[in-house]
């Protein structure tokens, strides 16, 4: 593949856009109808570019899929492509087209500015509680659309889960998800980073429904709050197991039927005490109304127990957002509601004022 185009200076982002305007007749599904501008990433079997769209002039994600000729087509991008263009929601990323060539498969994606994980590690020690309203009320959104459509994202994570400039957060990388048509079908269990694994699958259950995302998104709303993951540092499947137990208690046959029989069962965890709590977990649950009652109706052990996503979204937690949010339209983002905003992060307000304060110093000094 032609090494793509790239730029160094920080002002010629701007330039390059006013010079690829939208063009009458430039096609979709064209290779030439997209400009590289820089790698943004690159994994084993794909590499990410940033680029703007000469059909539009708006600045698009580019996901280049190496295609193996033994092997074709990987499944993970066919299912993708499927599922994401039958997919339309201000809160699920958009596909602006595909471009297949003999080398490779080419996602042109909506451009987004950067991903919950980065936007997390800029910000440590836990986020505005605001803003955590404002991101999980939006992933909410997004999960409650795509349950609506009968489909399972199974690979929920920060990285996962996109956010603009503004506050707009859409759900991304649907190389994992399913639609789930046939009642009762059976999937596998190696599915959703195992930090963000819930513990039925963990435990090796395969007929689980849209209660893995909702206990994926519960370990990313404790994390928001408390600025690292609820569950980490674990090596393997019965580690964590032991982590999410030491937080909620080993659960009884009586409260989780059929828990015994599931294949990663282990006898011994009858003797395992309760060590904590959510309080006692992540001191800053309690210091935000109603998130830790969220929080453990949606990291319930026993899967049919946990909160479906559409009820969560009118969960008291959200009750300080307009009502309005209520009657945005699917496609629309809920940032158009007068006063619906991302706050300033603490550690913003303190570079801010830090910076402030030096030039001030620095205007009296000279």
């Amino acid at each position: 593949m032609r090494r793509p185009w790239s730029y160094t200076g920080p002002f010629q982002e701007q330039d390059v856009v006013e010079s690829f305007k939208w063009r009458p007749g430039m096609p979709f599904g064209a290779a030439t109808s997209y400009v590289h501008l820089e790698k943004l990433c690159e994994g084993s079997c794909a590499t990410v570019y940033k680029g703007i769209s000469r059909i539009t002039g708006q600045l698009v994600v580019l996901k280049v899929i190496r295609l193996e000729a033994a092997e074709g087509m990987p499944f993970t991008a066919i299912r993708e492509a499927s599922l994401l263009k039958h997919l339309k929601h201000a809160n699920v990323v958009l596909l602006h087209d595909i471009i297949q060539s003999k080398e490779t498969l080419t996602f042109v994606f909506e451009y987004m500015h950067t991903d919950l994980a980065e936007y997390m590690g800029q910000h440590p020690g836990g986020l505005h509680s605001c803003n955590v309203m404002l991101f999980m009320f939006q992933l909410l959104r997004g999960l409650a659309y795509i349950h609506q459509q009968h489909i399972l994202h199974r690979d929920l994570k920060p990285q996962n889960l996109l956010i603009s400039c503004l506050g707009e957060l859409k759900l991304a990388d649907f190389g994992l998800a399913r639609a789930k048509s046939i009642p009762r079908q059976t999937y596998s269990s190696e599915v959703a980073a195992l930090w963000y694994r819930p513990p039925d699958v963990l435990l090796g259950a395969t007929d689980y429904s849209s209660d893995l995302d909702i206990w994926s998104a519960g370990c990313i709303f404790v994390e928001m709050i408390q600025g690292q993951p609820i569950f980490e540092g674990t090596s393997g499947t019965h580690e964590q197991l032991l982590k999410i137990w030491e937080v909620l208690g080993v659960p009884a046959e009586d409260t989780w039927p059929g828990l015994s029989k599931l294949p990663n069962y282990n006898p011994e965890w009858g003797t395992l005490r309760h060590l904590k709590d959510f309080g006692q977990l992540c001191e800053g649950l309690g210091r935000v109304p109603a998130a830790e009652d969220l929080a453990s109706k949606m990291l319930t052990a026993f899967p049919r127990g946990r909160i479906s996503a559409q009820d969560a979204l009118l969960h008291s937690f959200f009750s300080p957002l307009p009502p309005q949010l209520y009657q945005v339209p699917a496609g629309q983002s809920v940032l158009t509601v007068p006063g619906v905003r991302l706050q300033p992060e603490i550690c913003d307000l303190f570079v801010s004022y830090r910076k402030s304060h030096l030039s001030q110093g620095s205007s009296k000094f000279w």
